[in-house]
């Protein structure tokens, strides 16, 4: 009896820790700042940025705002429209790599 507990609670652990990583993945999206949200345009987004407003991507799919966890991993994209891979964590994206897309045009 004893070592099924211990097993569920192994299992129970394990299971917890997978929950806790993150969903990793890739979106596109625009690189704006806290202030301005999902209204991205590329000259604001590089004042504010560099004014210390914080960074956040924006998806294209549902113009979701999620702040960016690294900002250095795309400091040189401000107001850009990219595709990025990391992880989204707590409400957080760690930016992996991007790469810029060809449309700058938001829609």
């Amino acid at each position: 009896m004893k070592k099924i507990f211990a097993i569920a609670a192994m299992v129970a652990m394990f299971s917890l820790a997978a929950s806790a990583a993150g969903k990793k993945g890739t979106w596109t999206g625009w690189v704006g700042d806290e202030k301005c949200g999902a209204q991205v345009k590329a000259d604001c987004a590089k004042k504010c940025l560099d004014a210390g407003e914080k960074m956040v991507f924006v998806t294209d799919k549902d113009k979701q705002v999620i702040p960016v966890a690294n900002p250095e991993a795309l400091k040189d994209h401000a107001g850009h429209h990219v595709k990025v891979k990391g992880t989204l964590d707590n409400g957080a994206l760690t930016v992996a790599s991007a790469s810029m897309l060809k449309s700058q045009t938001m829609k």
